[in-house]
């Protein structure tokens, strides 16, 4: 494996990378506080177009292996301010071209396709720029950048709203701003070495746990995302609100939370972080489906709040992931291929659990669905406990045949 980069030079890629973080965070943050208005003002949608957007903004995650694949010649740090550049169109194209519902679902799609580009990236990016054996400390720094940034963003719009008079078109155009200033930033970051596109399309058999690790993620990531929401929305009778409000104490809580993970993941080992996930994440579930059989109904819903936030931060464990397929990895440049392949194959099962739970909450009740999660969840801990690396144990140094075969 290559040896690390000077430290005077890592230091400054990863300030330009920090800075580059807080900028797409705040950008990100922006179309999240304003895209549900939006849709709402603009287009007046129904529910069944409202949860068809979601195949066009989830179908990138499908296709984002093909895309990294075919934009091969370009190193990560190069693909990931494509990733920006994707998001300042989207942003743009949304907030002024959206003449019709169509016009905007294709916006929509361009605006996805940087996201989810840039998921993968975020995290090998970040290992790239960590100290040997704190690669889980880099990533929990990072993502409570991310989370500062979230709450930035959201504030931002609050007051731009409030007291600024500004309209959805301002708020997009700000949103661009900030991709513009992330691009910028990760182009100006040093060039690294690219891969054939073989690698990027490969499944190697050696990481086949990993896969699975990301196919649980993948399972359980839906009941968060969609699920939990609507429990509070619909079981509890919550408005707007309250969601935003938690999801802005989870963030204020995750800026402290997120390198004291990181962190735990170094000391512990990947084994113990996503085994105590699994065991946490069954009272989760339980919490969600059942509290209302057991306490008062006040009580319930303090219990789903708290579970809330509980999930929110377990979420944050999808580290622990990726700095196991780093330890595992046969070769370093494997490891950005792979953490893609992950994304394409978390939405493929992310997308048919959603379906599948949309469906035993309509037939059976929405109890079923965190049953179901508590069964991810104790697959997700027979898993976990089949990683065998040590905390802080390196990448391979070796290359393995299977890459000698593609290079």
């Amino acid at each position: 494996m290559p040896s690390s980069p000077p430290l005077t030079h890592r230091y400054r890629e990863l300030k330009l990378f920090v800075a580059a973080a807080l900028a797409m965070g705040m950008a990100y943050s922006i179309i999240d506080s304003t895209f549900n208005n939006f849709l709402n003002d603009r287009f007046a949608l129904g529910g069944f177009e409202r949860s068809f957007l979601e195949f066009p903004r989830e179908l990138p995650g499908l296709l984002v292996i093909l895309a990294s694949a075919l934009l091969w010649f370009l190193c990560s740090r190069r693909l990931a301010a494509v990733a920006m550049v994707l998001g300042v169109a989207g942003s743009v194209l949304m907030g002024f071209a959206s003449s019709s519902y169509g016009m905007m679902i294709l916006w929509l799609f361009i605006y996805s396709l940087g996201q989810h580009i840039f998921l993968p990236l975020s995290s090998s990016i970040g290992m790239e720029l960590a100290e040997e054996g704190k690669a889980g400390q880099r990533l929990g720094q990072l993502n409570a950048i991310r989370n500062l940034a979230a709450i930035l963003g959201s504030f931002l719009v609050f007051l731009s709203f409030k007291y600024l008079g500004f309209s959805f078109q301002h708020t997009f155009a700000l949103a661009a701003a900030g991709f513009t200033v992330a691009a910028v930033l990760l182009f100006s970051m040093q060039k690294e070495q690219t891969q054939p596109p073989a690698v990027h399309v490969r499944i190697y058999k050696e990481y086949r746990l990993y896969y699975l690790l990301s196919i649980l993620y993948g399972s359980r990531k839906q009941l968060f995302l969609t699920f939990a929401p609507w429990v509070l929305v619909t079981v509890f009778h919550q408005p707007t609100q309250t969601i935003a409000t938690l999801l802005t104490l989870g963030g204020v809580i995750g800026i402290l939370f997120q390198p004291i993970l990181g962190s735990a993941i170094d000391r512990l080992g990947e084994r113990f972080v996503l085994a105590g996930e699994s065991v946490l994440l069954v009272f989760v579930c339980l919490g969600y489906g059942f509290a209302g059989f057991f306490f008062s109904e006040h009580t319930a819903f303090l219990i789903a709040c708290g579970c809330f936030l509980a999930d929110q931060m377990l979420m944050s464990v999808n580290m622990a992931r990726s700095t196991y397929m780093k330890k595992i990895a046969l070769h370093p440049s494997h490891i950005q291929p792979a953490l893609t392949m992950s994304v394409s194959i978390d939405h493929i099962f992310s997308i048919s659990v959603a379906l599948l739970c949309g469906l035993i909450w309509n037939t059976l009740g929405f109890q079923y669905v965190f049953l179901l999660g508590t069964l991810i969840a104790f697959g997700n801990f027979l898993a976990a406990l089949r990683v065998n690396v040590r905390a802080g144990v390196p990448a391979q140094d070796g290359v393995s045949p299977a890459l000698a075969e593609t290079d």
